[in-house]
């Protein structure tokens, strides 16, 4: 009975996955490429973010560090790899041809802008080797900062586009109310979030279970299991749409959205959950191991947001990543080297950088497109449910 259950339950957060995707797919005619994304970002996170709340409650400070490190490398070293490697495949037997990279979107400018001020303010709470109340204070700050601006972008999907949405998706904007259109919008993420809400303990319960069948460490689980389990939901989304051509750009970017949930509101909610825990706001303070998994996530995280920085993912990138994150299992003495191989890494991209800008006076696409965003961020909220001659 337990294994019809577990397979429900599967089944179940499969099909969330979809019905969210698809939601945020459609929800791009209406919003902005970047919100529709940070909104199923939330949900497809949220299971993730019980695992860790739970965790931090329990005041459990080795496996809150462990969860938080391992789910941010799993997202860039697993989950952008898996992209390029599902379009790379997928575009071979329907083509007969080999792709070279990715092309991200001028829209997605912003969140590469934002991931990277997430970063660079994580290097400070390494610095001081603790978490604390008022980084909480500063990282929600910038993912507030980043959503509002993002209310003020244009929809993510022209009109002559609206023939690449899901069935459901076109069904939706064809209706001739636009009540209808937007309940059916939100009806949706409704559906897939609840279902994936009542289904994602029991999923992680289910997991854990076959887990310690085969003898895997309580830390390990944490780390890597429990992780990869939370986040299902947006591989599942992301590899349907790495299938499609035109819609890899949008898996790439949904996991560059998890990671910039992650590296600020998901670490913001860690010492605020443990203070109300303990009893009083010390905060979360490091152990040398703990600041050499962070350093090691951030500089992964480092390579990761430098290389999309001129809004492109290439084979190489993506295959060098996944090697990188491969390699830190082989043996634990490895990870100070790929710490290190991360940074001389994101220097060798820093250098490129600065003599693109001295010798061709080029500077990377996420600054050029950003530039041109801020005209239209000045201009005021451009969130319209309405579309123009619709309803």
């Amino acid at each position: 009975m337990n294994h019809v259950a577990d397979i429900a339950t599967i089944l179940t957060v499969i099909l969330s996955a979809f019905v969210i995707g698809w939601a945020a797919e459609t929800a791009q005619v209406y919003l902005s490429r970047a919100l529709a994304l940070s909104v199923l970002a939330w949900l497809q996170t949220s299971p993730e973010f019980a695992v860790e709340a739970t965790i931090a409650w329990n005041q459990q400070r080795d496996l809150m560090i462990a969860n938080l490190t391992g789910s941010l490398r799993l997202l860039l070293g697993l989950g952008w790899p898996m992209v390029f490697g599902v379009y790379f495949t997928s575009t071979y037997f329907r083509e007969k041809r080999f792709v070279k990279r990715i092309v991200l979107s001028k829209d997605d400018s912003l969140t590469v802008l934002f991931l990277f001020i997430s970063i660079l303010y994580f290097f400070v709470i390494w610095g001081k080797a603790s978490l604390v109340w008022y980084d909480s204070v500063v990282l929600t700050g910038i993912y507030v900062a980043y959503l509002l601006l993002t209310m003020r972008l244009p929809p993510g999907l022209d009109e002559d586009d609206e023939h690449d949405l899901p069935w459901i998706g076109k069904k939706i904007v064809a209706l001739e109310s636009r009540f209808a259109r937007n309940a059916s919008i939100l009806a949706l993420f409704a559906v897939g979030g609840i279902a994936l809400y009542f289904s994602a303990h029991p999923f992680v319960d289910a997991l854990q279970r076959w887990s310690v069948s085969l003898g895997i460490s309580t830390f390990v689980f944490v780390q890597w299991v429990a992780p990869f389990l939370s986040e299902f939901p947006e591989k599942v989304t992301a590899f349907q749409w790495a299938l499609q051509q035109k819609k890899a750009p949008l898996a790439v970017m949904n996991f560059v959205n998890s990671n910039l949930n992650q590296w600020t509101l998901l670490a913001a909610m860690l010492p605020i959950i443990f203070g109300i825990s303990l009893g009083r706001f010390d905060g979360i303070h490091f152990s040398e191991f703990q600041e050499h998994e962070i350093l090691l996530t951030l500089a992964q995280a480092l390579v990761g947001a430098l290389l999309i920085l001129d809004l492109e993912f290439s084979v190489l990138d993506a295959a060098l990543i996944f090697i990188l994150w491969v390699a830190q299992f082989i043996s634990a003495d490895l990870r100070h080297t790929i710490t290190n191989i991360y940074f001389v890494w994101a220097g060798i991209e820093v250098v490129r950088i600065v003599v693109r800008r001295v010798t061709q006076k080029r500077s990377p696409l996420t600054l050029v497109a950003f530039r041109e965003m801020i005209p239209q961020l000045k201009a005021g909220p451009k969130v319209d449910l309405s579309r123009v001659g619709r309803g």
